[in-house]
């Protein structure tokens, strides 16, 4: 009875954990009014490097007293040009200009503002702009939003007008500069956006020359600001490629010496462009349009520097890492491919002759050493994004050769990694070299995300903060090789213990990682939370024995349902603004909008599968299984029929991977990540099963030599060795002698021998020789079996390999 209902419940425990993961929320309050005016100050092109007391005393000084942070101002176009962001600030939306550009660089501006009457403004090309972001982008964006959500708003400058020109085209009050007074019309509207001009070029003295020129018209805007006002300074867009991060500061009531951020970003000190517009609304008081803003109003915390040159070296810096990582991230996942492909072609003929011949004539084995080096470079491989990632502890971006230096401190890690793994306990064991690698990549991603995902965050295997899509919690890679290590670190743990409680552990230790994943305060992936729970449902039904059957994947596929039902509802029951994005986009398919993200999630799955290296990498290794691994000489079915939970892991991980992926708009990232690392380890695997397949099961202790029994301890699970074979392992496996001498006595029961492809399995699974009949584990069935089974007597004269052969 409790075999028949244990799926059910090992699915109700899954689901569990991975609703109160995703359910659990940090507490986010709705931002209360502390304006009766806002000023919007953009500076396009500055960066925090052009900041400094010389060159721009007005906003050193604006820095010290309010709340700062690094601004992302991603658009719809990139790079984004100086109009763009404009747009986007006055649309909340990703939005962009219509017309061409140049591939590497910005249109100059060709705004048309029209004053027909002297006191606002008319932009003619406001209806094209309009049809370009609805129909033609899949952002839905809606120019002019902001405008539209007050009643009356100043521009100052051509920039100003794109920004608050309505939707069809009228400025309510605009000015081309500033007036010698600007008090009254600043004073005008509760809303004024102002153009302080652009700081462009690679040259520091000319970069120096135009922050001055906009640091004196913000010390005129901040000497005619209204009383109780929030002015909000940010340098509004990129000149050039590639993309920086900018500029982003906030005086006024409420935001005294604090770090910027909203809930679109989740991490302290960083802010997108989208924010700004809900930012000015949220303080003022006003209702926002939920449906077209994608951002979320800005807050301030503590934690800051009391020194302000300590607080805006942070941003700086970030702002250098962000733009070498752009750079070195592409180099690194393309040499990875291509190594990974060498290796996989490579390991070929390794594979193909791994099997030592059972007869006197065959082809020479392998040497020893060779085949050494070769699982030293898969263990090297293998553990290269965990030191990656790692390398980010070292600020490699400051050096004058950043993409060397990361990579050399990459080698060094990847280095000391493999020493650990080969001179750690158990390494002579077939999945000793697996379980090390699994347990060392799920320490090193897993501590970085509970402190706070510092390395993923620019990192070259992380995420950018220029891209503008992930700022805190797990990234595509780091998620890919999370969900292989911690499945693969559930697979040997449960390989260990008898097979009745190996879905127990599959569940405890692939909860543990739905946990990590999914919550917000850990991951902050829902989405990649909900494939896991289906990755690990899928390991717990089949890490008993058995195969991937119609019943046990519609298990899976209820578990992961039922994760996302239990957290869309508990989504949707929360306000507007302090939804995730599962109940944002479900209540955009509620008003009939949820098209865009749809056809924006089908286009960056379309554009990742082409674009990124990471397709390579899973598209490898997915042939490196299928027609190597796993084929008669592959080894990988014997290390599935001796290994089911290992078997059982490597599925969840496909799983889990595949579904994140399309879910999350990566394509076949996740997959390629994951791939990474199980590709490797699997091909070791399958090479050690390949090299026990010639040895003999040790017989049993209470069996004399008269009664036949060969106790020598020469070959099968014999003596360890000084050797990394533990007496006939995978480097050379010692062929036993032929055991002769009639039995005397009755038939006796005993014990059913290990399974004759792998003798050390006896060994490392305690429960291999009970629950894994030789003659079903390689077919992958393990039905019970009695605990002793009669041997009749029988004259043994050759080896197990030839037994068995076909």
């Amino acid at each position: 009875m409790l075999r028949r209902i244990a799926p059910a419940l090992l699915t109700v425990l899954v689901v569990a954990l991975g609703v109160t993961a995703l359910a659990a929320r940090p507490p986010q309050s709705v931002p209360q009014r502390t304006a009766d005016f806002v000023v919007l100050a953009g500076i396009a092109g500055l960066r925090w490097d052009d900041v400094d007391p010389q060159s721009t005393p007005t906003l050193w000084r604006m820095a010290q007293e309010g709340s700062i942070g690094s601004l992302s101002v991603r658009s719809a176009h990139r790079p984004t040009c100086p109009v763009d962001g404009w747009l986007t600030l006055g649309a909340g939306s990703f939005a962009a200009w219509n017309g061409s550009r140049p591939p590497d660089g910005c249109p100059p501006a060709g705004v048309v503002v029209e004053q027909p009457d002297g006191i606002g403004a008319n932009l003619p090309d406001q209806e094209s702009v309009v049809q370009y972001n609805q129909q033609r982008l899949s952002w839905g964006a809606m120019p002019g939003s902001l405008s539209e959500s007050v009643r009356c708003s100043v521009a100052v400058g051509p920039g100003a007008a794109v920004a608050a020109a309505r939707p069809f085209g009228r400025v309510d009050r605009y000015a081309a500069a500033l007036p010698a007074d600007p008090q009254v019309l600043l004073g005008s509207c509760v809303l004024s956006i102002v153009d302080l001009g652009t700081v462009e070029g690679t040259d520091a003295a000319s970069r120096a020359v135009q922050a001055r020129a906009a640091d004196a018209q913000l010390a005129r805007v901040l000497a005619a600001r209204p009383p109780r006002s929030l002015v909000l300074v940010a340098g509004i867009s990129d000149t050039a490629q590639p993309s920086r991060l900018h500029v982003a500061v906030a005086d006024g009531p409420g935001w005294e010496r604090g770090w910027l951020t909203s809930a679109s970003t989740g991490r302290d000190g960083y802010l997108q462009l989208v924010d700004l517009a809900p930012t000015a609304l949220a303080a003022l008081g006003r209702p926002m349009p939920e449906r077209l803003f994608l951002g979320r109003p800005a807050v301030s915390t503590g934690g800051r520097p009391a020194d302000l040159a300590d607080a805006i070296s942070a941003p700086a810096d970030a702002d250098r890492e962000a733009a070498a990582q752009r750079t070195v991230s592409g180099r690194f996942f393309t040499l990875l491919a291509g190594v990974q492909v060498l290796l996989a072609l490579a390991v070929l003929p390794l594979l193909r002759r791994a099997r030592p011949h059972a007869g006197p004539t065959g082809p020479a084995a392998i040497s020893g050493r060779i085949v050494a080096v070769a699982e030293l470079l898969l263990v090297a491989v293998a553990l290269t994004v965990p030191a990656a990632l790692l390398a980010d502890a070292v600020p490699w971006w400051r050096g004058e050769h950043p993409g060397w230096l990361f990579g050399g401190i990459t080698g060094l890690l990847v280095a000391a990694g493999t020493a650990a793994v080969r001179f750690v306990p158990g390494y002579a064991g077939t999945l000793g070299p697996l379980g090390a690698v699994a347990g060392l990549a799920t320490l090193v991603v897993g501590l970085d995300v509970l402190t706070g995902a510092s390395l993923q965050l620019n990192g070259v295997v992380g995420y950018s903060a220029l891209q503008g899509g992930r700022y805190a919690g797990l990234s595509t890679v780091g998620l890919g090789v999370f969900i292989a290590a911690a499945l693969l670190t559930g697979g040997w743990f449960a390989q260990r213990v008898h097979r009745g409680w190996r879905p127990a552990v599959m569940v405890a230790v692939g909860g543990l990682a739905v946990v990590v994943v999914g919550s917000p305060y850990l991951g902050a992936d829902p989405v990649g939370a909900i494939a896991l729970t289906a990755g690990v449902s899928v390991a717990a039904a089949i890490s008993a024995g058995g195969w991937l059957t119609i019943t046990r994947l519609a298990w899976a596929a209820m578990a992961a349902l039922a994760v996302g039902i239990g957290f869309a509802v508990v989504d949707l029951r929360r306000s507007a603004v302090e939804r995730g994005s599962l109940g944002r986009f479900l209540s955009a398919l509620g008003d009939g909008t949820g098209g865009f993200t749809v056809h924006r999630s089908s286009t960056e799955n379309f554009e990742t599968l082409v674009n990124s290296p990471l397709t390579v990498l899973a598209l490898v290794g997915g042939l490196l299984v299928w027609f190597a691994l796993l084929q008669p000489w592959g080894g990988l079915m014997r290390l599935f029929g001796i290994y089911p939970a290992v078997r059982a892991a490597m599925a969840g991980t496909v799983v889990a991977a595949v579904l994140g992926g399309v879910l999350d708009g990566a394509a076949l990232d996740v997959l390629g990540a994951a791939a990474a690392l199980v590709v490797p380890m699997a091909a070791l695997a399958a090479l050690r099963v390949l090299g026990h397949a010639a040895d003999r099961t040790r017989p049993l202790a209470g069996r004399s030599r008269a009664d036949g029994a060969d106790d020598s301890g020469s070959g099968g699970v014999g003596p360890a060795g000084d050797g990394p074979t533990r007496g006939g392992g995978p480097l050379g496996a010692v062929h036993p002698r032929p055991i002769s001498g009639p039995p005397s006595g009755a038939p006796e029961a005993v014990a059913p021998p290990a399974p004759p492809d792998d003798p050390s399995a006896a060994a490392e699974d305690p429960s291999a020789a009970a629950d894994e009949p030789a003659g079903l584990a390689a077919r992958g069935s393990t039905p019970d079996a009695a605990s002793t089974v009669p041997v009749p007597p029988r004259q043994v004269n050759r080896s197990s390999t030839e037994v068995a052969a076909p």
